[in-house]
């Protein structure tokens, strides 16, 4: 897969996208402590401590996620102390839309495209645990705009806005039911949410996992290109 020119005008808040949305439009979901910050914990996991973290920033992170606490740091490249357990870690692509013109999959017949609201909250929680886009709380949906897509009433597939550093917007939890898939309904999803990222003046991104081939391949039939490597890493405090 061919690599995006790094040097994307504003390209490089995307190095630390939890920390530019934390401190920029997502200040309102944030919590802090010294140079430590992370989201509300019924909204995301993420936190950040800066591109070069010392000893007193990873004690705030301690301060701020509590003792034994995961600290979800995303594709942040700092390591912490020793004494901090490794929980996991995954390698993975950020990848970015081209240009100004969104993808437009058609919408599959018979499908209902819907924005979905606080009331949509527990049929978005219902297909989460089904499809297992990612990590996804109960109020995930306050990080931006959530599009869904129902067959007959019922909600079969979603995707929506998650980090958002300044003139950029992440596409996330896009997922669809196992028996309504093959009908276009991510891809129609993606495109609509690229057009409304777009319209606003930004730019559309996204995080995939390595070893998902086939979200890899399927964005990279969308039109997104890929602009770096990451590795996906979280750690327990000590």
């Amino acid at each position: 897969m061919a690599m995006a020119d790094a040097a994307t005008p504003d390209a490089a808040v995307l190095d630390d996208p939890v920390g530019a949305s934390l401190r920029g439009p997502h200040a309102h979901l944030a919590r802090r402590s010294g140079g430590a910050a992370a989201y509300v914990p019924e909204v995301a996991t993420f936190a950040a401590v800066g591109a070069d973290p010392g000893p007193g920033e990873w004690a705030d992170l301690v301060r701020l996620l509590g003792r034994g606490e995961l600290a979800d740091l995303f594709s942040g490249e700092a390591t912490p102390p020793p004494d901090w357990e490794p929980v996991f870690a995954a390698d993975g692509r950020q990848l970015l839309w081209p240009d100004s013109t969104p993808p437009s999959p058609p919408l599959a017949a018979g499908a209902e495209l819907c924005e979905l609201g606080p009331e949509d909250v527990p049929a978005m929680l219902a297909l989460v645990e089904r499809t297992r886009p990612g990590p996804f709380r109960p109020r995930t949906r306050e990080l931006g705009t959530y599009l869904g897509v129902r067959e007959h009433g019922a909600l079969v597939a979603m995707a929506g806005e998650r980090l958002r550093p300044p003139g950029w917007t992440e596409i996330s939890a896009v997922c669809t039911a196992p028996e309504a898939r093959g009908r276009g309904h991510a891809a129609h999803l993606v495109g609509a949410l690229a057009g409304r990222v777009l319209a606003r003046g930004e730019r559309p991104f996204l995080h995939v996992v390595e070893e998902n081939t086939g979200a890899l391949a399927f964005y990279e039939r969308l039109g997104f290109e890929a602009r770096r490597k990451v590795t996906f890493r979280g750690f327990r405090t000590p």
